[in-house]
Parts: structure tokens; C-alpha cells; sequence
């Protein structure tokens, strides 16, 4: 101010004249303050002034008796304090501009501006104008909250108490398109949270409610709605109280705490005790850890701009003394922010997930508590958008909702590591490998998602579960994963076929695209182990409820007698057709080399008659031609072939020219002799499949329970239709669903269907849910 405008000097008190200076000269009164024009002007002035189309929409107030005007530097963004309107001390003449103390400081106590003119506006109508807008600004806000109460938002259980959305923004009692942003606070049972919450929000009205007795009075997460600063406001159970469900609350406050925008952490010890930067470490990195992600989820599926995991929330720790000296008073060098910093390296934490940490000390040497200094820090701190933004209610409902979807459930205390505030164990899936005892890692509830469980060490065998899984190795090789199964029969066989091969040779494992690379018994001798030829083996883990890991050849002897009651039914029901084939083919596989397969016997040899598909075809053992069995009734050794000396069925030429020795190399001969020994033991298998109808049933009762598959429940455990409920009686059969594995009644289990993934390619018993299920089984 310069010395020739001074009012100690000049004692000035002008009226408020125009300082437009537009259509008036300045010599008229004021009469309107116009927000955008940054002046005060006439009724000539503000008419002409704005009627212009740039100008219309300006914002302009009348003014009344004892008007001061704002400082204009202070309105801005550049002003020295954020968010707050000072009032003006002086107007400067040459920059048109309206000035505060501080401001007319800053700007005009050097250079050239330093001898601008001013107009001082008296101090004292300044003051009484500032009481009394304070007074009338006090009293206003005081009515907006006197409807305010508060309501449990989710109980100690961890239950959310409100249905939906609308139910939330109808409790909080504000607009659906309101942007708020959430407070919080924390802290040990007992030192005056609500009572904190109450008067530094509500003026001291009991919101949320506090009692002196000596149990908690906050269980579970209370919330209520500020109109004055437009925040929720978060209540929540004190630490170390007495509880039973610590670990499920302990949760709870992690779960609010990343809602929050703002976090108050209020100690009412006389000094800070590790247990408040134990707490906000730990905090910290469980949120990056495990809510992060969830968050950024939330914030794709509410289609917000700015994500809810860019930041976590700013903490204020509010420290109340009463026989001690605040933090940072014997080291006036050095900021209390610093010295906490200090604190948390010193115990190995780092609160990395939060966006600022500030200090806010007070101390009492006499009641009642002074909270203007945390209002005043709150007031600032949410006056800040950078990091945080407001955001709609149903929005911080969602945000709510979807971490306690996610995290829930019971927490195992026997696994539980102590050492921390927010264990692992609170947030990650329960489920332990059966063969090897390893967690699962990832978080809880993921099965929701359809995501597999995982583990962070590979597993090891056990017998128990046979817990191996065969993929091919020539896919390996060209790049890809292929997981083949050991089965009975190949996809392309039929069942009666597929039966006699697994017989014959063993079971089959078959890749979908390389088609069947391996036979158990392929070879008489020299069979080698899958492992080492044709496949890899992986260790997989057994996790509860999951059966993935037995899609191996455990099941192969029920499949084997599915196989056996397909063909029995076959046989007994439709024609001898399957047999029939099924005595082809075996005839083909242990036939000597000079035989001609039935493949190609379409007629008989001799007589030129044609076979039809029950019609039994017969080799001459000494030709290898196929005949009727009327031309081929008579029987003479063929030692030549190495049938040796025992009589062997031959066609009728072959026996009429029984004194011509067959032109038979020895090489021939000691081939036909190898093939030989595979006709003879197969002749054995041959002459079963007449009798299967007839001799199937015994052993079928002996070993239907030896052959159960390791998944399905045991006969004995199943009591009721495991769909219907309807009780097992010996009139009600019980049949298993070959894809689940429990019990059925026939008319919940009666659809077929194929489930390559238990090795069965052609359709078999599944029940009525299983049948429902899209893609393959």
C-alpha cells in the first residue's frame, strides 16, 4: 500500500462507487458485484455492460448495506489459499482488481505496483461482514445436518446391509447424480472415533453413537451422508477390541478402507505406538496386493474415467495428547511427515498404496477436544481432485459390493500367520492340494470367474490319487499342449469292436490329432512303456472338489464291463451281427500270413455262394481260401503249414489232393509258425463269444465293485436320486452318471451321451445335469 493512499494516514472510508467507469465516469453508486467482471457497478454500467452476447451470462449479485467485495486474486486458481474466499482490504485503481491483505502484499509491496493508487474499504465494515456471513454460513450448515442419522452399512459378519443401490442412496438420503466422496476412520476400540466423526461433521450431534461403557457401542460399518462437504462418512469397529470374529472384521476394515478417498487414523495414546504403523504397512500392501485389481474390474465394469486403483486414499493420522508435546515439537527442524516416514522404514513397512500421509496433532490440557484443526485439513484434502475424484453413490456401492463378493468366506485360524495386520490367508482361496499340501494362490472366490485353482510350487505323485496327466509328445515337439487320456478303445471303434481290441491288445492311447500312438499290448514280446515313447507326464495338483486328475486308465475295467453290456445286449437283443464282427476282426489280427482276410471273402471259394452278415466263414488251413462250412467239412494234417500232426479243417480240393506236398518254403514256414502260436491262443478267445450272453452275468456281479471308477460314490453311500431325492429301494435301481459320478434313478440318468473326458468316445449313461452342460464332457 503506498504511503500517499494510506488509511493510517488519510483516515479514507469512501462509499462503494462503480468501477467500471463504463457508461457512468465512476461517479454512481454501486449497486451490483459481478463475479466474472471481477468489479463493482452501477445500474448504468451493468445494464450497458451486459447486454453485450459475450457478456449475458456473467454472474452478478445486488449488493447489500455494508457489502465488501472478495479479493479477485484469491477466486482463482492461482490463489494462496484453495478453496478459500477472503475478503477484500483494498481495491487497486490502476489493475481494476479487488485485493485481500495477504494478496495486496504479494503482489504490491514492490516495483512499479508498489505506487499504484488504491481505494481502502474500512476495516471494521470488513469485519462485522465477515462475523456476520461466518454466523449465518455456521447456523446454515448446523440445519442441513439436524435430519443427518447414520445406518449399519455391513454387519461384523462381513454382510452387506443394504439390498442394492437404490437402497444405499435412499439410506444415505442424497441425489442419485450427487459425486461424494468417502471418509473413514480408524483406530483401537475406545479412543473416540464416533465422538471424532460427530465433531468434525455434525457439530457435535450424535450421528453415530457413543456410550461410556466398556464394551464396543460400533459394531460392524456404520455410514451417514454430509450435505455440508458432500462425503459419506464411514464408522467402523475399533482394533483390539474383544471379538470372536477378528479375522473376518479384521478383513472388513481392509474392504472400507479401499473405498475410501480419505482415512482418519485416530490414536488417543500420548505417544505413537508401532501397532498404527504395523497396521497402515500391512494395509498398504494387502491393497496392492489383492485389491488392486479387483478395483480396476469395478471400475471397467461402472465405465468410470479415472480408475478407483490409480491411488489409494490419503491418511490423516490424528494424534490427541493430553501429558506429552506433539509429534515434531523438539525438532522444530524437521516436519512430523517426515519423522513418520522415518518410523515406517524403521519397522520394515512401506505405505506405498497411499496417496499422501499428513500428521494432524492437538494437545488437551482441559475438555472438550479442539477438532477445527482436523476440519480444517479435511477441508483441504478434499478439496483436492488430483488423485481422487468424487464419484456417484451407486458407484461406491458397487466398489463395496464387488470386494465383498470376492473376499469372503470362512478364514482357517490353523493356517493362520499372526505376524501380520492383513495376513495373505485373509484374502487368498482356502483350498489346499490334496497330494502335495500347497494353498492355492490365487484370491478368493475366483472360482465365480471360471478361474482354475493354481499353485505356486509344482506338486508331487501320489499313489492315492494318480495324479499324472499324459500329454502327446509329438505335439510337444511341434509347439503344442495336447493331453491324451489312456482308454479302452480308440474314438472310431465301435463299442462291441473297441472291446475286443482292448482284449486283444490292451488298452489304447489316442491323441486328437495324431490319432492312436500307443497299444499296451501291441506286440506278443518288446511291448515298450508310453513314457518313454510317446508321451509326457506332467505331476498335476488334486485340488478338493476336482476331478480332473482322474481321466486316466483308473476307470478302464468299468469301462471294460460297459463295454461287456453293450455287447450282451447287442448280442441278445439285435442279431449275432456284433459278434460276428467282432469274430472277423480277431480272426484277421491272429490269422497266419497266407490266410485271406474276411474283409475279402465275399463268397465261398469253391461253390461261389455268398455270405450274408450271419453266415460263418471258414479257412482252409492248407490253401488260406475262405469257404462255406459245407465245403470245408473235412479234416487232415497240415504239418507242412505247422499245424503239425493233428487233423485241421480243409476245403474239399485241398483234402482230395492230400498226397501233393504243398511247395512251402522253410522261411514261409518259420513265419507261419510264429503266426501260428497267436491263431491257437486266439482260438480260446474265439469260442467265448458264443457263450457271452449266458456267461456274462457272474462276473459282472463279482467284480462291478472292484471296477469302479475312483469318482463315482461308492454303492453303499448312495441313499436317495441324487437329483430327485427319491429313496433307493430294490425296486429303484441306482445307476451312475458316467460323467459326475453319483447316483441316479433311471429317469433322471436315462439320456446318452459321449464323455471323451473319462474315456468314453461313444455315448453312455450321463445324467439329467450333465446332459444340460454345452461342448464336450
Amino acid at each position: 500500500m503506498s504511503a500517499q493512499t494510506s488509511p493510517a494516514e488519510k483516515g479514507l472510508n469512501p462509499g462503494l462507487m462503480c468501477q467500471e467507469s463504463y457508461a457512468c465516469s465512476g461517479t454512481d453508486e454501486a449497486v451490483f458485484e459481478c463475479d466474472e467482471c471481477c468489479s463493482l457497478q452501477c445500474l448504468r454500467c451493468e445494464e450497458e455492460l451486459h447486454r453485450q452476447e459475450r457478456l449475458r451470462n456473467h454472474e452478478r449479485i445486488r449488493l447489500k448495506p455494508g457489502h465488501i467485495p472478495y479479493c479477485d486474486l484469491c477466486k482463482g486458481p492461482n490463489g494462496h489459499l484453495p478453496g478459500v474466499r477472503q475478503r477484500a482490504v483494498v481495491r487497486c485503481q490502476t489493475c481494476k482488481i479487488n485485493l485481500c491483505l495477504e494478496c495486496q502484499k504479494r503482489t504490491h509491496s514492490g516495483g512499479n505496483k508498489r505506487r499504484h493508487p488504491v481505494t481502502v474499504y474500512h476495516v471494521s465494515n470488513v469485519q462485522e461482514s465477515l462475523e456476520a456471513e461466518e454466523m449465518d454460513e455456521e447456523t446454515k450448515r448446523k440445519k442441513m445436518t439436524e435430519k443427518v442419522v447414520s445406518f449399519l452399512l455391513v454387519d461384523e459378519n462381513e454382510e452387506i446391509q443394504v439390498t442394492n443401490e437404490e437402497d444405499f442412496i435412499r439410506k444415505l438420503d442424497c441425489k442419485p447424480d450427487q459425486h461424494l466422496k468417502v471418509v473413514s476412520i480408524f483406530g483401537n476400540t475406545g479412543d473416540g472415533k464416533s465422538h471424532t466423526l460427530n465433531h468434525t461433521f455434525f457439530y457435535g450431534r450424535e450421528v453415530f453413537k457413543t456410550s461410556p461403557a466398556q464394551e464396543s457401542c460400533t459394531v460392524g460399518v456404520w455410514a451417514a451422508y454430509d450435505p455440508v462437504h458432500k462425503v459419506a462418512v464411514i464408522d467402523t469397529e475399533g482394533l483390539l477390541g474383544a471379538t470372536v470374529n477378528l479375522s473376518q472384521r479384521t478383513r472388513l476394515l481392509l474392504k472400507v478402507l479401499a473405498i475410501s478417498d480419505l482415512v482418519i487414523y485416530r490414536t488417543h495414546a500420548d505417544r505413537l505406538h508401532n501397532d498404527l504403523f504395523k497396521f497402515l504397512g500391512d494395509a498398504s500392501e494387502a491393497y496392492l496386493k489383492h485389491f488392486t485389481k479387483e478395483l480396476k474390474a469395478t471400475t471397467a465394469r461402472c465405465g468410470l474415467d479415472v480408475p478407483l486403483s490409480t491411488l489409494g486414499p490419503a491418511v490423516i493420522i490424528f494424534h490427541e495428547t493430553v501429558h506429552t508435546q506433539l509429534l515434531g515439537t523438539d525438532h522444530p527442524s524437521e516436519v512430523p511427515e517426515k519423522l513418520i516416514q522415518d518410523r515406517f522404514r524403521k519397522l520394515g513397512r512401506f505405505p506405498e498404496a497411499f496417496s499422501s500421509i499428513h500428521y494432524k496433532g492437538t494437545r488437551t490440557y482441559n475438555p472438550p477436544t479442539d477438532f477445527s484443526g482436523l476440519r480444517r485439513a479435511l477441508e483441504q484434502l478434499l478439496e483436492n481432485n488430483t488423485t481422487r475424484s468424487p464419484r456417484h453413490p451407486g458407484v461406491i456401492f458397487k466398489a463395496l459390493k464387488a470386494l465383498s463378493d470376492r473376499f469372503s468366506g470362512e478364514i482357517p485360524d490353523d493356517q493362520m500367520a499372526h505376524s501380520s495386520f492383513f495376513p495373505d490367508e485373509y484374502f487368498t482361496c482356502s483350498s489346499v492340494c490334496l497330494s502335495c499340501g500347497v494353498g492355492c494362490k490365487n484370491s478368493m472366490n475366483h472360482g465365480k470367474e471360471g478361474v482354475p485353482h493354481e499353485a505356486k510350487s509344482r506338486c508331487r505323485y501320489s499313489h492315492q490319487y494318480d495324479n499324472r496327466v499324459y500329454t502327446c509328445k509329438a505335439c510337444y515337439e511341434r509347439g503344442k499342449e495336447v493331453s491324451v487320456v489312456p482308454k479302452t478303445s480308440a474314438s472310431t471303434d465301435s463299442p462291441w469292436m473297441g472291446l475286443a481290441k482292448y482284449a486283444w491288445s490292451g488298452y489304447v492311447i489316442e491323441c486328437p490329432n495324431c490319432g492312436v500312438v500307443y497299444r499296451s499290448r501291441q506286440y506278443w514280446f518288446g511291448n515298450q512303456d508310453p513314457v518313454d515313447t510317446v508321451v509326457r507326464t506332467e505331476i498335476v495338483h488334486v485340488w478338493p472338489g476336482t476331478d480332473g486328475f482322474l481321466k486316466d486308465n483308473n476307470n478302464a475295467a468299468q469301462r471294460l464291463l460297459d463295454g461287456m453290456s453293450f455287447m450282451a445286449q447287442s448280442v441278445s437283443e439285435l442279431s449275432l451281427g456284433p459278434t460276428k464282427a467282432v469274430t472277423s476282426w480277431l480272426t484277421d489280427q491272429i490269422a497266419p500270413a497266407y490266410w485271406r482276410p474276411n474283409s475279402q471273402i465275399l463268397s465261398c471259394n469253391k461253390c461261389a455262394t455268398s455270405f450274408k452278415d450271419n453266415d460263418t466263414k471258414h479257412h482252409c488251413r492248407a490253401c488260406g481260401e475262405g469257404f462255406c462250412d459245407s465245403c470245408s467239412s473235412k479234416t487232415r494234417p497240415v504239418p507242412e503249414r505247422g499245424w503239425g500232426p493233428a487233423p485241421v479243417r480243409v476245403c474239399d480240393n485241398c483234402y482230395e489232393a492230400r498226397n501233393v506236398q504243398l511247395d512251402v518254403t522253410e522261411a514261409q514256414a518259420d513265419d507261419e509258425g510264429g503266426t501260428l502260436i497267436a491263431r491257437k491262443v486266439g482260438e480260446a478267445v474265439q469260442n467265448t463269444l458264443g457263450a457271452v450272453v449266458t456267461a456274462i452275468d457272474i462276473p459282472l456281479g463279482l467284480v462291478k465293485d472292484a471296477a469302479r471308477p475312483a469318482y463315482w460314490v461308492p454303492d453303499h453311500e448312495i441313499l436317495h436320486c441324487h437329483n430327485c431325492r427319491k429313496e433307493f429301494s430294490i425296486k429303484l435301481s441306482k445307476h451312475h452318471c458316467r460323467a459326475c459320478g453319483q447316483g441316479f434313478c433311471d429317469e433322471c440318468s436315462h439320456d446318452r451321451r459321449a464323455v471323451p473326458s473319462r474315456g468314453w468316445d461313444h455315448p453312455v449313461r450321463v445324467c439329467f445335469n450333465c446332459n444340460k452342460k454345452p461342448g464336450d464332457l
